[in-house]
């Protein structure tokens, strides 16, 4: 693969940053999927004035373009690693508060769940032995395919320069650093782009053949 400007091996550099992009997109992936579920399950299993305000805040939260605002809140904060992770984390919480608000609101109105309020079960009780049991297949789903979603917005954060700081590797710094050299030397460029790419398409397939096992109801659709 050669050596970027500096004369640092890029073979070497992109393994490190893979380890980087993998790091952020799993930590930034949980900790999102931890405050949808979150905010999901209260708004759909609450509901009244609850829910309301918590999918009110979602809705607010989706009015703003996801990148626009991780660019404002990463230049807000000192960037590092982990500052990018949850920075990550704080704007992609939302599509799986909405995705687990669906599905807890539909959980909710099913006979089982009117069986166990029949029989005296504490909210507790239905919520941690019925609602959250049925939501881990949508929840596995959901962190494998957003991990694909994460690793692309941390390399996009990186080559604007608001992302993980140099000399730090990370695929979109190094695309960033070597992008003058773009014609002489294109390897430079093309070897990161397409580690981002392959590496998101690889959890898109997982997520993928996770939703055919897991929902069966899936299978030949897509």
């Amino acid at each position: 693969m050669g050596t970027d400007l500096l004369g640092r091996d890029l073979f070497s550099r992109m393994l490190y940053g893979a380890q980087i992009s993998l790091i952020i997109g799993v930590v930034a992936n949980g900790v999102a999927l931890v405050i949808g579920t979150l905010v999901g399950v209260l708004a759909g299993f609450l509901r009244g004035w609850v829910g309301s305000v918590l999918m009110r805040f979602t809705d607010l939260m989706m009015a703003f373009p996801a990148l626009l605002l991780a660019i404002c809140l990463a230049a807000i904060f000192q960037p590092s690693l982990w500052i990018v992770a949850m920075v990550i984390a704080l704007v992609n919480w939302v599509q799986t508060a909405r995705v687990v608000y669906t599905e807890t609101t539909s959980l909710a109105e099913r006979e089982f769940i009117a069986a166990e309020k029949t029989l005296g079960a504490s909210q507790a009780r239905i919520l941690f032995r019925h609602i959250l049991p049925h939501l881990v297949p949508t929840l596995i789903v959901r962190g494998t395919l957003g991990i694909s979603v994460t690793v692309l917005l941390e390399a996009t954060l990186s080559f604007l320069g608001v992302g993980v700081q140099p000399p730090t590797p990370s695929w979109g710094n190094i695309i960033f650093e070597n992008q003058t050299y773009f014609q002489a030397a294109p390897w430079l460029v093309f070897i990161p782009g397409a580690a981002i790419l392959l590496l998101a398409l690889a959890f898109n397939l997982v997520g993928d053949a996770l939703r055919d096992v897991l929902d069966p109801t899936q299978r030949g659709n897509d």
